[in-house]
This record gives C-alpha cells, structure tokens and sequence, in this order.
C-alpha cells in the first residue's frame, strides 16, 4: 500500500506552498531543481521543507491538500509549529457582528 505526503514548502519568498505526493524526498528535489517553469515555486527557489503528513488513503491526502491550501497564512503557520490547538482559534470568525462577538454597541 502507498503512503501519500501533503506538504507545505516555504519559499525564499516567505510564502508557503501546499502540494501532494507519493515520494517527498523525489518532489523536493524538482521543486528546488526547477524542472517546471511554470511551477509557482520556481522563481522563488531555494524552498524548505516545513511540514508534512502522511496518509494511506489517497482521497483523504487530497482533502487535506485541498482544505490547506485554502487557508490563510496564520493557519499554515500554526500547524508547522505544531500548534494544531491554535487553529480552532484562527478558525472562528472576528467579524463584530458575528454571534459570538455581538454586543449592544453594535446595535
């Protein structure tokens, strides 16, 4: 059975990239090798890997991929500093006029 890698890339750039794959030390090496120049990584090479997941089904690496890569920068940091408790936090919304943060100033 294959394991699957979701990854997060950091870029020289400072931005983060999230991708998937079945040999992590192989992706790696074509992302800091270059090999596509249409890769959103190849003008902003070197990059380091910062985290990685490993999974044994296939469509639950892609969920996870899928579901990272829509997350904001603060969210991806959290999870590569091992502070997945952080991300509950980071995933509930600060808009005054949610429920949650509702006061009668708002009224």
């Amino acid at each position: 059975m294959k394991t699957y890698y979701v990854y997060i890339l950091k870029c020289k750039d400072g931005t983060y990239y999230t991708g998937m794959t079945n040999n992590l030390e192989r992706r790696l090496n074509e992302h800091n090798s270059g090999l596509n120049k249409e890769c959103y990584t190849f003008n902003r090479r070197p990059v380091e890997l910062v985290f990685h997941e490993s999974f044994m089904d296939v469509n639950q690496a892609i969920f996870f991929e899928k579901k990272i890569k829509k997350w904001s920068k603060a969210k991806k940091e959290a999870i590569i500093n091992g502070n997945w408790n952080e991300l509950k936090t980071l995933s509930e919304c600060q808009n005054n006029s949610h429920s949650k943060n509702f006061n009668q100033d708002n009224e």
